[in-house]
């Protein structure tokens, strides 16, 4: 019985993991809010957790550890998203992550315009809100409750088992 409410919960955070990476690209794409460096960073955990979940559920061999490692991703996703919301809060100041991905190698007129020209998108601006909460406070406060829920039964895994 309990290994069958694990299972249900690991399909769960699946389901839910890629609601939140399809939510993620509808804000891109359709709605064109285009995201900052950080925000793409915090999608990793996510595609992460896909993957896991879905080698939990086909392969059924080493369990515990994979169970383990997806609250590892979720707890990372978690502080990763909780930086992201201190630097649009301006706890924190903006890291390298944050600049243009873009180096500019050769300092040409032409190169330095073409350079000026793209928009960069800075990590503390907020352009897309969700009931008054930016996508990284809303991703924080998601990857709390999934670390929570996956450290629980990495914790209960013997005892559910």
């Amino acid at each position: 019985m309990n290994q069958l409410k694990n299972k249900t919960t690991l399909s769960l955070i699946l389901i839910f993991s890629i609601f939140s990476l399809g939510v993620a690209y509808f804000v891109q794409y359709i709605l064109e809010h285009k995201p900052c460096n950080l925000c793409l960073i915090e999608r990793l955990p996510y595609i992460s957790s896909i993957i896991i979940i879905l080698l939990v559920l086909i392969l059924k061999k080493f369990e515990k550890f994979i169970i383990f490692l997806l609250a590892l991703t979720f707890i990372s996703a978690t502080l990763i998203s909780f930086y992201h919301f201190g630097i649009e809060q301006g706890f924190f100041k903006e890291s390298l992550v944050c600049n243009s991905n873009n180096e500019i190698s050769n300092l040409t007129k032409e190169s330095l315009l073409k350079e000026l020209q793209k928009k960069t998108i800075s990590c503390k601006d907020v352009s897309f809100t969700f009931l008054g909460l930016s996508l990284a406070a809303i991703n924080t406060i998601i990857s709390l409750i999934l670390s929570v829920i996956t450290f629980k039964l990495f914790l209960k895994y013997e005892k559910n088992k």
